[in-house]
């Protein structure tokens, strides 16, 4: 089975975890957007989605498929059971880095406002130590070098995502040469430095359910409670 076959697996298996009726939350990626078309496919018991980017909503619209307001549903008082999204690293703790599509910011907004964050991916994102895939750190344009300075301080190597701007209309800094043996003590870190947006670090708010496709099937990974 091919990488794209796995991911289409592990968004399938997503569909389980859904409550009928209610909203869902939606990622961005690759692996996000077989979700979407595999949503398509029950549109009637879903009454909507809110979406953490405006390529996921761009793609929700075309199916279909009603992209409410977050603000809005929270005004209102109605419930997000379920976010749905990738990664591109997941450690065994279910802490995650995201960000690989610049959607991080908002992805985290709506991993804060679900009951339950559901984590699809392939098993080449599964890795014992998070730091691999460069970190994504979204920053207001005018701090990008006082916030890359702050890297190089803790042994990073940022790096500018070139002709890329968040649709929150921020840069990217993309870092390398981290290893991650504390994602929670560094997500803190870095998301207190003056001009951080947000890290790319989901160790605070982190997965509570992974389905994670491989060669064997679908693997169920659960945050442990302890």
């Amino acid at each position: 089975m091919n990488q794209d076959a796995l991911k289409r697996a592990a968004a399938e298996a997503a569909l389980a975890a859904l409550h009928p009726g209610e909203i869902v939350g939606v990622g961005t990626g690759s692996t996000v957007n077989h979700f979407i078309e595999l949503l398509a496919g029950i549109r009637d018991r879903v009454p909507g989605a809110v979406s953490s980017s405006q390529a996921s909503t761009e793609r929700l619209l075309r199916h279909g498929i009603a992209v409410l307001d977050l603000n809005e549903v929270i005004a209102a008082g109605r419930p997000i059971p379920v976010y749905v999204d990738g990664a591109d690293e997941i450690d065994p703790s279910l802490a995650m880095i995201k960000g690989g599509g610049g959607a991080l910011t908002r992805e985290k907004i709506l991993a804060a406002a679900a009951g339950s964050f559901v984590c699809i991916v392939d098993r080449s994102k599964c890795v014992d130590v998070l730091g691999r895939f460069p970190l994504p750190v979204e920053v207001v344009p005018m701090a990008r070098e006082l916030v890359a300075a702050s890297i190089r301080a803790i042994g990073g190597e940022p790096c500018l995502r070139e002709g890329f701007v968040t649709d929150n209309g921020n840069l990217i800094l993309d870092v390398a040469g981290l290893e991650i043996r504390d994602p929670l003590g560094l997500e803190r870190t870095i998301n207190q430095w003056p001009g951080v947006v947000t890290v790319g670090l989901f160790a605070a708010r982190g997965a509570d359910l992974a389905l994670v496709a491989g060669a064997g099937g679908i693997e169920r990974r659960e945050r442990s409670r302890g």
